[in-house]
Protein backbone atom coordinates (compact mmCIF):
# COMPACT_ATOMS: atom_id res chain seq x y z
CA UNK A 1 0.00 0.00 0.00
CA UNK A 2 1.74 3.42 -1.18
CA UNK A 3 1.79 6.04 1.68
CA UNK A 4 1.12 9.70 1.21
CA UNK A 5 1.83 13.14 3.11
CA UNK A 6 -0.54 14.96 4.84
CA UNK A 7 -0.04 18.16 6.68
CA UNK A 8 -1.53 21.58 8.78
CA UNK A 9 -2.40 21.13 12.57
CA UNK A 10 -6.27 20.28 12.23
CA UNK A 11 -5.36 17.65 9.38
CA UNK A 12 -2.72 15.96 11.17
CA UNK A 13 -4.67 16.12 14.50
CA UNK A 14 -7.82 14.70 13.03
CA UNK A 15 -6.13 11.34 11.44
CA UNK A 16 -4.22 10.88 14.79
CA UNK A 17 -7.64 10.91 16.49
CA UNK A 18 -9.45 8.60 14.31
CA UNK A 19 -7.58 6.58 12.37
CA UNK A 20 -4.07 6.06 14.39
CA UNK A 21 -3.59 3.17 13.15
CA UNK A 22 -2.84 4.76 9.63
CA UNK A 23 -0.20 6.96 10.69
CA UNK A 24 3.26 5.79 9.70
CA UNK A 25 5.66 8.94 11.01
CA UNK A 26 5.20 12.28 12.18
CA UNK A 27 7.57 15.43 11.03
CA UNK A 28 7.53 18.06 13.26
CA UNK A 29 8.81 21.33 13.20
CA UNK A 30 12.50 20.98 14.93
CA UNK A 31 12.31 24.54 16.10
CA UNK A 32 8.80 24.83 17.19
CA UNK A 33 7.92 24.30 20.79
CA UNK A 34 4.84 26.83 21.34
CA UNK A 35 1.90 25.04 22.88
CA UNK A 36 0.12 24.00 20.10
CA UNK A 37 3.13 22.00 18.93
CA UNK A 38 3.09 20.40 22.54
CA UNK A 39 0.08 19.08 21.95
CA UNK A 40 0.09 17.55 19.17
CA UNK A 41 3.56 15.31 20.30
CA UNK A 42 1.04 14.60 23.31
CA UNK A 43 -1.45 13.46 21.12
CA UNK A 44 1.27 11.32 19.31
CA UNK A 45 2.91 10.02 22.00
CA UNK A 46 -0.83 8.71 23.10
CA UNK A 47 -1.60 7.09 19.73
CA UNK A 48 2.51 5.54 19.99
CA UNK A 49 2.94 7.38 16.23
CA UNK A 50 6.93 7.24 15.91
CA UNK A 51 7.92 11.54 16.03
CA UNK A 52 10.64 12.81 13.55
CA UNK A 53 11.90 16.47 14.71
CA UNK A 54 13.46 18.13 10.85
CA UNK A 55 13.98 21.77 9.43
CA UNK A 56 11.36 23.35 8.13
CA UNK A 57 13.22 22.66 3.74
CA UNK A 58 12.82 19.14 4.35
CA UNK A 59 9.02 19.84 5.96
CA UNK A 60 8.14 22.29 2.49
CA UNK A 61 9.73 19.12 0.31
CA UNK A 62 7.44 16.99 2.05
CA UNK A 63 3.75 19.18 1.48
CA UNK A 64 5.17 20.50 -1.74
CA UNK A 65 6.05 24.10 -0.25
CA UNK A 66 2.24 24.61 0.59
CA UNK A 67 2.00 26.07 4.33
CA UNK A 68 2.54 23.12 7.08
CA UNK A 69 1.98 24.74 9.89
CA UNK A 70 5.39 22.48 10.84
CA UNK A 71 3.82 19.19 11.33
CA UNK A 72 3.38 16.71 8.54
CA UNK A 73 2.14 12.74 8.78
CA UNK A 74 3.42 10.01 6.04
CA UNK A 75 0.34 7.86 6.15
CA UNK A 76 -1.43 5.03 4.52
CA UNK A 77 -5.00 5.53 3.07
CA UNK A 78 -8.20 5.61 4.73
CA UNK A 79 -10.91 3.42 3.65
CA UNK A 80 -14.21 4.78 4.54
CA UNK A 81 -16.97 4.21 2.43
CA UNK A 82 -16.50 3.54 -1.17
CA UNK A 83 -19.76 3.43 -2.68
CA UNK A 84 -23.00 5.14 -2.60
CA UNK A 85 -25.04 1.73 -1.60
CA UNK A 86 -22.47 1.54 1.13
CA UNK A 87 -23.19 5.14 2.57
CA UNK A 88 -27.30 4.28 1.97
CA UNK A 89 -26.68 0.68 4.08
CA UNK A 90 -25.73 2.37 7.21
CA UNK A 91 -28.18 4.75 7.94
CA UNK A 92 -31.03 5.65 10.58
CA UNK A 93 -31.96 8.80 9.16
CA UNK A 94 -33.14 10.15 5.97
CA UNK A 95 -30.32 10.47 3.66
CA UNK A 96 -28.39 13.70 3.48
CA UNK A 97 -26.35 13.42 0.14
CA UNK A 98 -23.85 16.58 -1.47
CA UNK A 99 -23.18 16.00 -5.11
CA UNK A 100 -20.66 18.30 -6.87
CA UNK A 101 -20.67 18.83 -10.91
CA UNK A 102 -17.27 19.21 -11.56
CA UNK A 103 -15.75 21.44 -8.94
CA UNK A 104 -12.17 21.88 -9.89
CA UNK A 105 -10.49 24.04 -7.25
CA UNK A 106 -8.85 22.22 -4.52
CA UNK A 107 -9.97 24.87 -1.89
CA UNK A 108 -13.55 24.59 -2.92
CA UNK A 109 -13.76 20.81 -2.14
CA UNK A 110 -12.45 21.25 0.91
CA UNK A 111 -14.32 23.66 2.34
CA UNK A 112 -16.95 21.94 1.06
CA UNK A 113 -16.13 18.68 2.94
CA UNK A 114 -15.39 20.74 5.90
CA UNK A 115 -19.49 21.98 5.59
CA UNK A 116 -20.73 18.26 4.94
CA UNK A 117 -19.24 17.39 8.39
CA UNK A 118 -20.26 20.29 9.98
CA UNK A 119 -23.75 19.72 8.77
CA UNK A 120 -23.94 15.87 9.24
CA UNK A 121 -23.70 15.23 5.39
CA UNK A 122 -23.50 11.43 4.78
CA UNK A 123 -21.01 11.66 1.70
CA UNK A 124 -19.44 13.91 -1.01
CA UNK A 125 -20.61 12.42 -4.26
CA UNK A 126 -18.30 13.75 -7.60
CA UNK A 127 -17.35 13.19 -11.22
CA UNK A 128 -13.97 10.62 -11.45
CA UNK A 129 -13.08 13.11 -14.49
CA UNK A 130 -12.66 17.12 -15.00
CA UNK A 131 -13.06 17.16 -11.91
CA UNK A 132 -10.52 17.22 -8.26
CA UNK A 133 -10.34 14.70 -6.02
CA UNK A 134 -8.92 14.31 -2.69
CA UNK A 135 -5.21 15.57 -1.99
CA UNK A 136 -3.08 17.25 0.29
CA UNK A 137 -4.36 20.33 -0.17
CA UNK A 138 -8.19 19.30 0.28
CA UNK A 139 -7.51 17.90 2.88
CA UNK A 140 -5.72 20.81 4.78
CA UNK A 141 -8.39 23.01 4.03
CA UNK A 142 -10.87 20.13 5.11
CA UNK A 143 -9.53 20.50 8.62
CA UNK A 144 -9.48 16.88 9.13
CA UNK A 145 -13.31 16.84 7.20
CA UNK A 146 -11.45 14.56 4.51
CA UNK A 147 -11.28 11.82 7.52
CA UNK A 148 -14.36 11.20 8.21
CA UNK A 149 -16.67 12.43 5.13
CA UNK A 150 -16.66 9.80 2.53
CA UNK A 151 -15.85 11.44 -0.58
CA UNK A 152 -17.26 9.00 -3.87
CA UNK A 153 -16.02 9.92 -7.18
CA UNK A 154 -18.05 8.11 -9.68
CA UNK A 155 -17.02 7.49 -13.28
CA UNK A 156 -21.00 8.59 -14.71
CA UNK A 157 -22.55 10.78 -12.05
CA UNK A 158 -25.84 11.43 -14.54
CA UNK A 159 -26.17 7.45 -14.13
CA UNK A 160 -25.37 8.03 -9.99
CA UNK A 161 -28.27 10.58 -10.58
CA UNK A 162 -30.52 7.65 -11.18
CA UNK A 163 -29.60 5.21 -9.03
CA UNK A 164 -30.30 7.64 -6.43
CA UNK A 165 -33.48 8.63 -7.43
CA UNK A 166 -34.66 4.87 -7.73
CA UNK A 167 -33.28 4.50 -4.09
CA UNK A 168 -36.05 7.04 -3.05
CA UNK A 169 -33.67 10.18 -2.89
CA UNK A 170 -34.81 13.39 -4.18
CA UNK A 171 -32.28 15.15 -6.18
CA UNK A 172 -32.48 19.06 -5.72
CA UNK A 173 -29.97 21.06 -8.10
CA UNK A 174 -29.06 24.71 -6.99
CA UNK A 175 -29.45 27.09 -10.10
CA UNK A 176 -29.79 30.83 -9.89
CA UNK A 177 -32.48 31.04 -12.57
CA UNK A 178 -34.78 28.52 -10.62
CA UNK A 179 -38.22 29.94 -10.27
CA UNK A 180 -38.65 28.45 -6.77
CA UNK A 181 -36.34 29.21 -3.53
CA UNK A 182 -34.68 27.43 -0.95
CA UNK A 183 -37.04 28.81 1.43
CA UNK A 184 -39.87 27.45 -0.17
CA UNK A 185 -38.49 23.84 -0.48
CA UNK A 186 -38.96 21.06 1.32
CA UNK A 187 -36.47 19.41 2.59
CA UNK A 188 -37.96 17.08 5.15
CA UNK A 189 -36.92 13.19 3.18
CA UNK A 190 -34.10 11.62 1.94
CA UNK A 191 -31.91 14.11 -0.48
CA UNK A 192 -28.77 14.97 -2.57
CA UNK A 193 -28.13 18.18 -3.50
CA UNK A 194 -26.76 18.96 -6.48
CA UNK A 195 -24.17 22.02 -6.88
CA UNK A 196 -22.64 23.26 -9.98
CA UNK A 197 -18.89 24.12 -10.81
CA UNK A 198 -17.08 27.12 -10.57
CA UNK A 199 -18.29 29.82 -12.64
CA UNK A 200 -20.17 27.09 -15.16
CA UNK A 201 -23.07 26.13 -12.83
CA UNK A 202 -25.14 22.86 -13.57
CA UNK A 203 -24.30 20.87 -16.29
CA UNK A 204 -27.44 20.68 -19.06
CA UNK A 205 -27.11 16.53 -18.65
CA UNK A 206 -26.88 16.80 -14.85
CA UNK A 207 -29.62 19.26 -14.56
CA UNK A 208 -32.09 17.31 -16.49
CA UNK A 209 -31.37 14.86 -13.97
CA UNK A 210 -32.59 16.97 -10.96
CA UNK A 211 -36.30 16.38 -9.68
CA UNK A 212 -36.11 20.28 -8.70
CA UNK A 213 -34.45 23.32 -8.97
CA UNK A 214 -34.10 26.52 -6.54
CA UNK A 215 -32.13 29.44 -5.78
CA UNK A 216 -30.95 30.89 -3.23
CA UNK A 217 -32.48 34.37 -2.39
CA UNK A 218 -30.00 37.25 -2.75
CA UNK A 219 -30.17 40.28 -1.34
CA UNK A 220 -27.73 42.50 -2.32
CA UNK A 221 -25.62 43.43 -5.67
CA UNK A 222 -24.14 40.18 -6.28
CA UNK A 223 -25.91 37.32 -8.49
CA UNK A 224 -23.71 34.16 -7.15
CA UNK A 225 -22.08 32.33 -4.54
CA UNK A 226 -18.83 30.40 -3.91
CA UNK A 227 -20.08 26.70 -4.23
CA UNK A 228 -18.64 25.99 -0.80
CA UNK A 229 -20.93 28.66 0.60
CA UNK A 230 -24.10 27.88 -1.60
CA UNK A 231 -23.63 24.29 -0.05
CA UNK A 232 -23.65 25.38 3.21
CA UNK A 233 -26.46 27.36 2.98
CA UNK A 234 -28.75 24.26 1.31
CA UNK A 235 -27.38 21.96 3.89
CA UNK A 236 -27.78 24.13 6.95
CA UNK A 237 -31.45 24.69 5.83
CA UNK A 238 -32.04 21.32 5.59
CA UNK A 239 -31.09 20.58 8.89
CA UNK A 240 -33.14 23.70 10.08
CA UNK A 241 -36.32 22.16 8.49
CA UNK A 242 -35.55 19.04 9.63
CA UNK A 243 -34.89 19.82 13.24
CA UNK A 244 -38.26 22.49 13.07
CA UNK A 245 -40.32 19.04 11.91
CA UNK A 246 -38.44 16.77 14.71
Amino acid sequence: MSTEFIYGFHAVQSRLRSHPESVVELYVDAERKDQRSRNLLQLAEEQKVRVLPVDRARLAGMSGFANNQGCVARVNPVKLAVSIDDVLSELTEPALLLVLDGVQDPHNLGACLRLADAMGAHAVIAPRDRAVGVNATVRKVASGAAEVVPFIPVTNLARSLRELKDQGIWIIGAAGEAEQTLYQAKLSGPIAWVMGAEGEGLRRLTREHCDELVKIPMLGSVDSLNVSVASGICLFETRRQRQAGA
